[in-house]
């Protein structure tokens, strides 16, 4: 492993899931929808990998939660 995620895309990555968990959309479901792997968003959900959403996935996961990918930024930079 090269690095960990930085605070910044920790955030997001717990927005993501946060929301996901409103939703009550597992993990797999996230990889349907991305057309990946559910061990890749368990990577993506883990501190311990540097495996990241991209900005287009963003965009999927909030297209189909209806909501902005603005939701899972954080409010103030870190």
């Amino acid at each position: 492993m090269s690095k960990v995620k930085s605070a910044f895309e920790l955030a997001i990555v717990e927005n993501v899931k946060k929301k996901r968990k409103e939703l009550n959309r597992p993990q797999s479901y996230i990889a349907m929808i991305l057309d990946v792997s559910d061990g890749y968003v368990g990577q993506i959900e883990s501190r311990n990998y540097p495996s990241m959403y991209s900005l287009n996935q963003l965009n999927i996961i909030a297209k189909d939660f209806e909501c902005s990918p603005k939701d899972f930024m954080p409010e103030k930079s870190i």
